[in-house]
């Protein structure tokens, strides 16, 4: 069984890791956007690298049979695929139901408008994110890959399409043709 201080520090490196993998993801586009494309580049590889230090904490995290697991804390490890799906179902009702509502009601004591409305688009389309993890659980519990011919992403506010229909973000109303395919 892995020491809890070394699983501890393990979970808080994975954390800076994919703040600075994201954080320099959008300082690249920002240097892209004023004219630095090898700056860019140089941000784009070291995201990528941070991306790399992350992923050898991540599974670092072994259970006590040295097997990947998602029953360890904070939902860290990597188990199969119905209990990564059951991981991600539990981290995002966490953030719907917890989480948010807290840092929702910090903001809005604080008078901080746009981080209020951040927070809301993030507390609505994680209960979408939530939904389709489930649909997706659902289907890999029955033996079958899930069933979304279509999968598309409002880019203001993080809405999750299987359908791509939308004329409007139900969300954010940000217009359905700025969604972003995969």
């Amino acid at each position: 069984m892995m020491n809890d201080m070394t699983a501890d520090v393990l979970r808080s490196a994975f954390g800076g890791e994919s703040q600075a993998h994201m954080r320099y993801r959008i300082w690249g586009d920002k240097a892209k956007k004023d004219g630095f494309e090898n700056v860019s580049r140089l941000f784009e590889c070291t995201s990528d690298a941070e991306e790399v230090h992350a992923t050898l904490h991540f599974k670092a995290l072994r259970d006590e049979s040295g097997d990947f697991s998602v029953t360890s804390a904070a939902g860290f490890g990597l188990g199969t695929t119905s209990d990564n799906l059951q991981g991600a179902i539990d981290g995002e009702m966490y953030e719907v139901t917890q989480m948010y509502p807290a840092y929702i009601a910090i903001a809005e004591k604080q008078g901080e408008k746009e981080a209020v409305r951040a927070m809301q688009y993030a507390v609505e389309a994680e209960q979408v994110h939530a939904d389709r993890f489930t649909d997706a659980k659902n289907a890999v519990d029955s033996g079958k890959d899930l069933d979304a011919k279509v999968i598309e992403l409002c880019p203001v506010c993080g809405y999750i399409s299987f359908t791509g229909e939308e004329e409007k973000c139900p969300i954010c109303q940000v217009k359905g043709e700025m969604f972003i395919g995969y």
